[in-house]
């Protein structure tokens, strides 16, 4: 029987230590966290971003329908964008309005505290819900800075190895992650991505 490999069940976004966790963010899915998370698309337009696990620029595309400048890297080599790792070049502190990215899931905690360094306005993490768990991440991020934003899909949110698919599907449950600086930090808001996909969806993302 051939296996479908465009159904991206949440074991299989569990990667080796050194691997480049290459799963692709679906271009509608950054799109959705403009109009339905932080808003005012409008005020974007003057406000630098910075995408530093862009992998083959799936994200940083529909950023740059947004933003004025968008930066790109990554640790990897995929073409697109300079090689950089976030964790460790040496980014100036408050050098970029907004860090918005798909982290490597078990570099995530690592890149919302180097973010929030990086960043003037606010980062943003696309991430599995999962990510709200564990002891671990409650006492080095939730207890201390909680996301001002948790923005729950509800539609599933696809993502399979090394390529876009939009045929895929998913078991995997994704929620974006937003810290706006200045926000009450003790007053979270939880909040739910309407079903936007179709509206979203542009002919050429997947290209």
């Amino acid at each position: 029987m051939k296996q479908n490999t465009s159904h991206a069940v949440m074991a299989q976004r569990f990667e080796p230590k050194d691997s480049a966790d290459d799963f692709p963010t679906p271009p509608w899915a950054t799109r959705a966290l403009i109009e339905h998370v932080i808003g005012s698309p409008e005020s974007l337009r003057s406000k630098t971003c910075l995408e530093p696990a862009c992998g083959r620029g799936y994200m940083a595309k529909p950023l740059s329908e947004y933003f004025g400048q968008v930066d790109s890297a990554d640790a990897h080599q995929y073409g697109y964008a300079p090689v950089r790792d976030f964790l460790t070049h040496p980014y100036e502190a408050l050098s970029h309005d907004w860090v918005i990215t798909n982290p490597p899931f078990r570099l995530a905690e690592e890149f919302v505290e180097r973010a929030l360094v990086v960043a003037r306005e606010g980062v943003a993490i696309l991430a599995r819900t999962v990510f709200l768990e564990s002891v671990g991440r409650f006492s080095k991020i939730f207890s201390v800075n909680p996301p001002s934003k948790f923005a729950q899909f509800s539609e599933r949110v696809p993502m399979v190895k090394g390529r876009v698919d939009p045929k895929a599907s998913t078991a995997t449950g994704y929620a974006w992650f937003v810290w706006e600086k200045g926000a009450d930090i003790y007053d979270p808001r939880l909040m739910w991505v309407p079903p936007c996909r179709k509206l979203l969806e542009r002919h050429n993302d997947y290209s």
